[in-house]
């Protein structure tokens, strides 16, 4: 009977430290779903955070005072946790609708030496423009080298409502195919091209100013850091002030006059929120004037 008891004893002692063992198996995997629940929530917090940095950021550069110089287009709130905000100029982009509005050869030649720097040869470049022209206006008489409705090709006959929109029109291919097509070309901005903000690539595209003027001036804009849109750039007034130092006179500024401008107040803002490893990305084109800015896009 001793040695029975015993045994019943034992076994009763095994079950016991089984259950033991199995509850502390579920415990540690509750804790272990706790854990990654909290975790899923903590990241949650943090890409909320991120987001609103970033719209922070947003808020601050849409301000009418603010622009590419202000000091605080980058802070950092608390540890981790902060905003940096990047604005360019729109018009120092070629606005295709602008190019091609009026069919004016002027700016259909910008828009021709343009893709040819791309590496479109002449019949690409006659074919890409002849089948946006087609793609835009109103009518549906061909150009010489475009495509009006054909099969099931359809041609918006309004303005593009995107640069990506090009991809869709016939004749593009040599070029939308290309990495970074999209870069150098915009919608928004307000047309002629800003003197302050375009690159040297897009400087040249003008008539009568040649590579000497341009290489000068652009180190000239740029200031000693030889960056665009910071605080030790030159402040130019007037188009007037730029005609004086390229060194153009009244003959050879008419050249220029109506393709180009000062201070195009169209800007992409570019905003990245953090928290944490969580960062969030606003992207906004705005044109700020006098008063509340309009927003023309907005991407997040």
């Amino acid at each position: 009977m001793k040695r029975a008891s015993l045994s019943t004893r034992g076994s009763a002692l095994l079950l016991v430290m089984w259950a033991l063992i199995v509850l502390s198996g579920a415990v540690f995997a509750w804790v272990a779903i706790v854990q990654g629940e909290l975790q899923l929530h903590a990241d949650a917090n943090r890409d909320v955070e991120a987001r609103a940095m970033a719209h922070s950021g947003i808020a601050l550069a849409l301000h009418p005072l603010v622009s590419q110089k202000t000091p605080s287009l980058e802070e950092e709130v608390a540890p981790g946790l902060g905003y940096k905000v990047r604005i360019v100029s729109e018009g120092g982009r070629l606005n295709v609708n602008w190019l091609l509005r009026g069919e004016e050869p002027r700016k259909l030649a910008i828009l021709k030496q343009w893709l040819e720097a791309r590496g479109l040869d002449f019949q690409q470049r006659e074919t890409f423009v002849d089948c946006l022209l087609d793609y835009v206006d109103g009518d549906s008489v061909k150009h010489l080298n475009g495509l009006e409705d054909e099969g099931d090709y359809h041609p918006a006959n309004r303005e593009l409502t995107s640069v990506e929109e090009i991809a869709d029109v016939a004749g593009t291919g040599p070029l939308v195919t290309q990495a970074g097509w999209k870069d150098d070309l915009t919608i928004d901005s307000q047309g002629p091209i800003d003197l302050i903000a375009a690159p040297a690539a897009i400087l040249r595209l003008l008539p009568g100013i040649g590579e000497t003027r341009i290489a000068a001036f652009v180190k000239f804009r740029q200031g000693k850091d030889g960056l665009d849109g910071t605080l030790d750039d030159p402040e130019f007034k007037s188009l007037h002030d730029i005609q004086v130092f390229l060194g153009l006179g009244d003959a050879q500024f008419k050249e220029i006059g109506g393709l180009v401008m000062l201070k195009d107040p169209t800007m992409h803002i570019i905003s990245e929120g953090r928290s944490g490893n969580a960062y969030r990305q606003v992207e906004v084109v705005a044109r700020k004037a006098a008063g509340n800015p309009q927003i023309l896009s907005w991407k997040e």
